[in-house]
């Protein structure tokens, strides 16, 4: 269940910091996994960025939005978010995925 709070999260996350819309094509949905020890949770995010964009800056801002909402959420303190670029994303893929 904290693994699905996460991905969600992640999703909303992806799109407001990478500006990646949720459900286009190019960039698959978020993934998540969650290790829950007493009273914490440590997550390791997987998902595509765009290509460009600042990679570390963005990276840090969704790891601290995705922690701060499963802190909401579930009333656990988040220890550690990892966070793993699947692949970079340009303009040419996402169109690509479109159905006209």
């Amino acid at each position: 269940m904290v693994a699905r709070i996460a991905a969600r999260a992640a999703r909303t996350a992806q799109s407001r910091r990478a500006a990646v819309p949720p459900d286009r094509g190019g960039a698959a949905a978020p993934s998540a996994s969650a290790a829950v020890r007493t009273g914490s949770v440590r997550l390791h995010l997987a998902m595509d960025l765009p290509y460009p964009t600042d990679i570390p800056h963005v990276c840090e801002r969704i790891q601290h939005d995705v922690a701060e909402r499963v802190t909401q959420l579930t009333g656990l303190a988040v220890g550690e978010v990892t966070l793993t670029v699947r692949r970079l994303v340009t303009a040419a893929d996402a169109s690509r995925g479109r159905v006209r």
